[in-house]
């Protein structure tokens, strides 16, 4: 047989293996989300806090391909097509968080509440584990969005008023507005979690990254960790974004991520599928 046939073959083979591999079914996928979220549950705070630093950090590449993507394009082609661009670019800090497994805020808002609901952990475990992603994705937002303040304009790539067009998106917005938009985005990254889990490949998990993401990013919703490296960036690059803004917006975007993770995807996932077991041991 030549290469090309045996090529062809194997690949024939690999598609027909890929047709006849079965759908997870949704208990399968809820005790994968019970015993991973058991796992970040279980973790150390130091392994937590280094985990949750990464995530931060890694998101803010996000921020750094839309502001060169808004100052490579902004003025140049029709607005509506800038605005599709630069929520492609949200996606890509997602893609490296989700992918890589570091610890993500607004993915504990749905995978640390299932073990809680299944009876194997605790509120104060859940609680210990929030406060200590919370603070360092929060922490590696700040240091990730300092450094592109500073280096971005300096290498001609970002403009400042990127920086302001990015923050003033974020914080341009009444409290009961913020918070609407962040149920909706915490409920589309709860949803994230449980479709990655479903995911049988690499491949497949980014694009759903991809478009749960780029739906958040398209669609102006508030995630409070990406949008606080936005807001930092515009406070660092003097863009008139104060203290107050800030608290005000990552105040409203944290109730209601959490609101939607947990109320929207945990507790109704959770609930039709414990009804589908019948009883059955999720964990």
């Amino acid at each position: 047989m030549s290469t090309d046939q045996s090529t062809e073959s194997d690949l024939q083979a690999d598609s027909e293996d890929e047709q006849a591999a079965p759908k997870r079914a949704p208990k399968e996928i809820l005790k994968s989300e019970i015993h991973e979220g058991l796992g970040a549950l279980e973790r150390s705070a130091g392994g937590l806090f280094v985990s949750g630093l990464s995530a931060g950090l890694d998101l803010g590449f996000s921020l750094l391909l839309m502001g060169v993507m808004w100052t490579q394009t902004n003025g140049k082609l029709p607005a509506p097509v800038v605005h599709w661009l630069v929520a492609n670019m949200y996606a890509v800090g997602f893609i490296f968080v989700v992918i890589g497994r570091s610890e993500l805020f607004t993915e504990q808002t749905t995978l640390a509440v299932l073990p809680l609901l299944n009876g194997n952990s605790s509120v104060k475990a859940l609680l210990r584990l929030w406060v200590i992603v919370f603070v360092a994705n929060l922490l590696g937002a700040a240091i990730f969005a300092a450094l592109v303040a500073f280096v971005g304009p300096r290498l001609g790539d970002i403009s400042p008023e990127a920086f302001k067009y990015l923050a003033s998106a974020t914080v341009d917005h009444g409290s009961l507005e913020l918070f609407l938009s962040a149920v909706l985005a915490g409920w589309l990254m709860g949803l994230l979690s449980w479709l990655v889990a479903a995911g049988r490949d690499t491949i497949s998990q980014i694009v759903i990254v991809w478009m749960v993401t780029t739906t958040i990013g398209f669609a102006g919703l508030h995630h409070v960790v990406a949008g606080s490296t936005e807001i930092f960036a515009g406070m660092f690059s003097g863009s008139g974004i104060t203290a107050g803004n800030a608290a005000r917006v990552i105040a409203m975007a944290t109730l209601g991520n959490v609101f939607g993770g947990v109320v929207f995807v945990a507790v109704i996932k959770f609930g039709h599928v414990k009804q589908m077991a019948e009883g059955e041991d999720l964990t």
